[in-house]
């Protein structure tokens, strides 16, 4: 009976030990496919941490191409727009440089036509009512000097010389007094003289007996008559700012 009994037992603890040895078996493939599953998981957290991380800067980048495509529109039109100034400024260097060329060529003339004008004014002077002939004379070698000082541009030479012209010209619209002398018979008289432009030429002694006007025909001054003596000291005070402008008659010769 015992016998039995101890048999019972060891067969007992055989099939625990089988259970348990089963049991060991069927827990190591459980445990694997746990432990695959929390690694695909953590890898599957892995790739979507990457792939939002990849989008991201997915989205700055297109951020940042939009921005470089419409700074580069901006930077075409600005570059179209210097293109036109630097193609103005081309044009506008072109003309200069021809303007550059002919400034030669325009002083070879400018320069022999202001002679000729300085000539011609000196000339003038001498055949025209001897007013001021000294200051007038003076202005015309005064140019003279001018042309011959290489300190003095082309430019500043010519604007001169028409200065000198305009002074000239106004001559013929002014009323003018001074004093001096004449040389009449061999004697030098005191006179007043009056010029009323280029039209009349008058003068008069000190003690207002005797009065003369210039004939530039002659070239010489022609004594007036009594009638014309109140007329010449009229027109000297009015000259003289002493009187009030007023119809003087006057001798005046004729055009030829």
């Amino acid at each position: 009976m015992s016998v039995k009994i101890r048999k019972s037992l060891v067969a007992t603890a055989l099939l625990g030990a089988t259970a348990f040895a089963s049991s060991n078996v069927i827990a190591d493939p459980l445990n694997d496919v746990q432990k695959v599953g929390q690694q695909t998981q953590m890898a599957a957290k892995k790739s979507q941490e990457k792939i939002d991380k990849i989008f991201g800067q997915t989205q700055e980048m297109i951020g940042e191409y939009r921005s470089v495509v419409d700074e580069t529109e901006l930077l075409k039109v600005y570059n179209d727009h210097v293109a036109r100034l630097v193609a103005d400024q081309r044009a506008g260097i072109e003309s200069f440089d021809r303007q550059i060329g002919t400034i030669e060529k325009t002083k070879q003339d400018v320069v022999p036509l202001m002679y000729r004008m300085i000539d011609t004014l000196e000339q003038f002077i001498k055949a025209d009512v001897p007013f001021d002939t000294e200051t007038r004379m003076g202005r015309v070698e005064k140019l003279r000097d001018l042309l011959s000082n290489s300190k003095v541009t082309t430019s500043e030479k010519f604007r001169q010389v028409l200065e000198a012209y305009t002074i000239e010209t106004d001559y013929s619209s002014v009323m003018a007094a001074s004093q001096g002398s004449l040389e009449i018979n061999g004697k030098n008289i005191n006179v007043d003289f009056a010029r009323l432009g280029r039209v009349a030429y008058v003068a008069q002694s000190f003690d207002l007996k005797h009065a003369w006007v210039w004939n530039n025909t002659a070239k010489q001054w022609d004594e007036l008559g009594e009638e014309y003596l109140k007329p010449v000291k009229d027109m000297i005070r009015i000259a003289r700012g002493q009187a009030a402008p007023d119809l003087v008659a006057l001798p005046i010769f004729g055009a030829e």
